[in-house]
């Protein structure tokens, strides 16, 4: 409830993964007007609480259901202050925010993310119920509240709960009340529909892969979101469902028609006054019955505009379904056959992206590599914890010899280990972990070994352990399209090769290898059509 007298109270969500502290700005109080008698009472500060619970789960890999233990073994959980500047989307709503006077920002306390991030299962029930306890006890000892700010994925998977992002506003709303806004903002491969906006009243959705924009949403949401306490803005939703499902590797915003999708969105909003434009691709390694592509609009009370630009955006992307399959995709032999052509012809470094290693033990890349006798090649990286240990127990150093099988653990999908002769070069910490090897094998190439799956993103990345990149001709990621941050939008490898695997399996364009139960399949393009278009 909005107070004349008072500056309202916002309660904030955050929800991402990444965080650091943050220190909290005081509030600024506006100051009395003049008078003869007495001062004026000096306004009370909008209150912001912010928190953070988002994982982009694959339902279908191993490992096991994540638990607490995941959830804070990257971290203890953020509290207070830490909360304000965890993760992209929460940076640009605290920047925002703090233009404006009369702000207090609320840290309410957030998980940091799961460990392993999105080579991660489900969520247990028991988990997220003990985690959104503890926000919620935090949100009610803030309250009263006038605003909720959810930063969140949208690819959560709980075990027993089909939509976790709405369950978790569902909760806040029952604590909050019916007039108080709540908006969020979310991954471009979130999975929603139209049950997250029964119960918040904003969504907005990042516009590029890889996610250049989450501070810039991040913004939009606070400004948003204040104007809407403030009485200036009503936000009134549509949410479209096109009935298409597509594998992450092809959803690069910088090719059409993903290019010319979120172009139309952005050319609605350039041409509408107050108009807020998503387009979510979805994640369809999240077993969960809102899998695939959703748009959802945002006007300022005007609810025909939201539904005519959600149908325009909806039609769109249907005309352009097929376009959305037209990524070339090699399988190892050729891809590395390819890598050795450009490297003869002059033409370095390359890019071999392992689109579908959601796990990072795969190995089908690396045994062409041997195979074939690609040289100068800079693998990054092969998850191994095995291998690892074992150097550890054997209290290994650099210089000593390495003559031992690496990666291959799931033999169907991943491929069979592959068998590394050289020298260990590096043993220590690097990319955020404690311990990684690197292999020096072949004719100058190395490999490196972690414990969990880490994509390469940067160039940056792989300067560890006494590495140069601009040593090598070519490079190996775990990657389906950020990689391109590093190695493509700059210029730096003129050939690059998205390499497939054999066989149907959890990561693969070939969905139709797996076995859905919360989705038919066949209800969603390329696989079938949907039931409102038949």
């Amino acid at each position: 409830m909005i107070r004349s007298t008072q500056w309202l109270l916002i309660a904030v969500f955050s929800i991402s993964l990444a965080g650091c502290g943050g220190t909290e700005d005081p509030p600024q109080s506006v100051a009395p007007m003049p008078t003869t008698t007495t001062a004026a009472a000096t306004p009370e500060p909008l209150r912001i609480a912010v928190l953070r619970f988002s994982h982009e789960t694959c339902t279908f890999c191993p490992g096991g259901d994540v638990t607490m233990e995941d959830w804070t073994k990257i971290r203890d959980m953020d509290v207070g202050d830490e909360v304000l500047t965890a993760g992209g989307y929460t940076k640009g709503f605290t920047s925002a925010m703090r233009e404006y006077q009369g702000v207090e920002l609320i840290g309410l306390t957030s998980p940091p993310g799961v460990y392993g991030g999105s080579s991660r299962s489900w969520s247990t029930r028991e988990t997220f119920e003990e985690i959104m306890a503890g926000q919620i006890a935090d949100l009610e000892a803030a309250m009263p509240v006038d605003g909720v700010y959810l930063a969140m994925h949208g690819a959560m998977a709980v075990r027993d709960i089909p939509r976790p992002e709405a369950e978790v506003a569902k909760r806040i709303r029952q604590v909050v009340g019916p007039d108080v806004p709540i908006a969020a903002t979310f991954d471009l491969h979130a999975n929603e529909d139209e049950e997250f906006l029964k119960w918040a009243d904003i969504s907005l959705v990042i516009k590029r892969y890889p996610h250049y924009d989450t501070g810039l949403q991040g913004e939009r949401a606070a400004r948003l979101l204040l104007r809407t306490i403030r009485g200036s803005y009503e936000p009134t939703g549509a949410t479209r469902r096109p009935g298409i499902v597509t594998p992450t590797v092809l959803q690069w915003t910088g090719r059409s028609p993903y290019m010319d999708i979120y172009e139309r969105a952005r050319r609605w909003e350039s041409r509408e006054t107050d108009v807020f434009v998503s387009v979510a691709l979805g994640f369809p390694w999240s077993d969960v019955p809102d899998l695939g592509a959703n748009i959802q609009v945002i006007t300022n009370n005007d609810q025909a505009l939201a539904d005519r630009i959600a149908d325009d955006m909806n039609e769109y992307m249907w005309r352009v379904r097929e376009q959305m399959f037209d990524t070339e995709l090699l399988m190892p032999e050729e891809a590395v056959s390819r890598a050795i052509n450009d490297i003869e012809g002059g033409v370095s470094p390359v890019v071999l992206a392992d689109y579908s290693d959601r796990n990072g033990d795969s190995t089908w890349i690396l045994d062409e590599i041997v195979k074939q006798g690609l040289s100068g090649v800079l693998y990054g990286t092969v998850r191994d914890e095995l291998v690892i240990q074992q150097l550890l127990s054997s209290e290994a150093q650099p210089g000593d010899a390495f003559d031992m099988p690496v990666g291959g653990f799931a033999a169907d999908s991943s491929g069979k280990p592959v068998q590394i002769t050289g020298t260990l070069s590096y043993i220590g910490e690097g990319l955020g972990y404690d311990t990684i090897a690197i292999v020096e094998f072949g004719e100058d190439n190395s490999l490196i070994i972690t414990p969990a799956l880490r994509q390469i993103i940067w160039t940056e990345q792989l300067e560890v352990g006494g590495l140069d990149p601009d040593d090598f001709k070519a490079f190996v990621t775990k990657s389906r399209v950020h990689f391109r941050r590093g190695f493509d939008e700059t210029g730096y490898s003129p050939s690059i090769y998205i390499v497939d695997a054999p066989g149907g399996f959890v990561g693969t364009v070939r969905l139709d290898s797996l076995s859905y139960d919360n989705v038919e399949l066949t209800d969603l393009y390329p696989y079938g059509t949907p039931p409102d278009r038949r």
